[in-house]
């Protein structure tokens, strides 16, 4: 199985200790993906001494196949940013998935993620000329992480950070251009799921979000 973290607070103590040269740097802050990322920020942050909030995401999945991401929605203050599997979306189509059926994920997505960012404290919190460490619980595709780098890029942060504690290595190699740096603890070879490398994996709720964003 290879390595296995206990939870995702584990997780993410182990990552601020791959991150020391960021330990208590001035305008630097660590934003979870919600939801799975923000336990993992949190306690990355809290041993770096670090600032921390939530960045919601949502993957665009294939009707049907909800499991296939074409694209993904991230929270940018004030609006959602969308990226797309472009090639995904003209292959979908061309199967003869409508087009009106890949629009109302994508506006149910939007609906979700406005709904999240209403909710968590701090959405809103300023991003300009700030660099910010992106955290989740892993890697997979890749889809979520390429959206919430565009969201906070396009919210003026100065230099993105990446921080997973493991990663898919087409993942992990999709995302070098989109970030100044992509730091993963674990790239395993037969990738499988995100979960299967935690000891604990249980979902993360809305409450749990919140509870750790009033906490900081």
């Amino acid at each position: 199985m290879g390595m296995r973290f206990t939870d995702r607070a584990e997780a993410g103590g182990l990552l601020a200790a791959a991150l020391p040269q960021f330990r208590g740097r001035a305008g630097t802050v660590v934003l979870g993906l919600a939801r799975g990322g923000v336990p993992v920020a949190a306690a990355a942050a809290d041993a770096l001494r670090l600032p921390f909030g939530a960045l919601p995401v949502g993957k665009l999945g294939v009707p049907g196949h909800e499991e296939t991401a074409f694209g993904a929605l991230a929270w940018s203050p004030g609006k959602v940013v969308r990226v797309l599997n472009q090639p995904l979306v003209v292959r979908l189509l061309e199967l003869g998935i409508p087009q009106s059926s890949l629009d109302r994920v994508e506006h149910d997505g939007r609906v979700e993620l406005e709904r999240r960012a209403e909710l968590y404290p701090g959405t809103r919190d300023e991003l300009r000329g700030r660099t910010v460490i992106l955290a989740d619980d892993g890697l997979a595709t890749g889809a979520s992480m390429r959206a919430a780098i565009e969201a906070v890029r396009r919210a003026g942060a100065a230099r993105i950070v990446v921080a997973v504690p493991v990663a898919a290595l087409d993942a992990q190699t999709s995302l070098e251009p989109f970030a100044e740096a992509v730091v993963s603890l674990f790239i395993p070879g037969g990738f499988r799921s995100v979960g299967s490398y935690y000891r604990a994996f249980g979902q993360v709720s809305d409450d749990d979000v919140v509870r750790l964003l009033r906490a900081r």
